[in-house]
């Protein structure tokens, strides 16, 4: 039985890393789907997805998204792209090769979770990852991906390196 890749069967596609070739193999579709939707469905979706974190222990995705206070404001989204964990090895790669989809799924959980402020964590040995991040986000603002009312959906969201 073969390998069934779904975050890098594009992975290999020369200058994925653009926009215009990230939006050729289907990216950001799933956001203009997303914003059809309340984000309350978003967060059910997740849920029923069976989507868990990487962060060892498998937590639920969308579990730990329904746990956010429904009245507390502001709200910010850490993206913890150090690779600090031992053996790791896919945060880079998913940085060099595709980071609009780093920044869709940043886009996708925010507006999930009412977010409008979103951090992106590098480590400084990434500077060529920081570098094609930094442009990735420049194209995603210059095409209405992030900013004031997203791609009319009336949701902002601006993140940083």
């Amino acid at each position: 039985m073969g390998e069934h890749k779904l975050l890098t069967k594009t992975i290999d596609t020369p200058g994925l890393h653009t926009l215009a070739v990230y939006e050729k193999t289907g990216g950001y579709s799933s956001l203009k789907k997303a914003f059809a939707k309340k984000p309350e469905e978003i967060i059910e979706m997740v849920k029923a997805s069976g989507l868990r974190g990487r962060g060892g222990a498998g937590f639920p995705c969308g579990l730990k998204w329904s746990f956010l206070a429904k009245d507390v404001f502001p709200r910010y989204l850490c993206c913890n792209a150090d690779e600090s964990e031992p053996g790791t090895c896919k945060d880079r790669l998913l940085l060099e090769k595709s980071p609009h989809m780093l920044i869709e799924g940043m886009i996708l959980c925010s507006y999930a979770c009412r977010i409008q402020t979103g951090y992106i964590y590098l480590r400084g040995e990434f500077q060529h990852a920081a570098d094609l991040m930094d442009q990735a986000l420049e194209e995603a603002y210059a095409r209405g991906y992030l900013g004031k009312n997203i791609l009319g959906s009336g949701f902002d969201l601006d993140i940083h390196t």
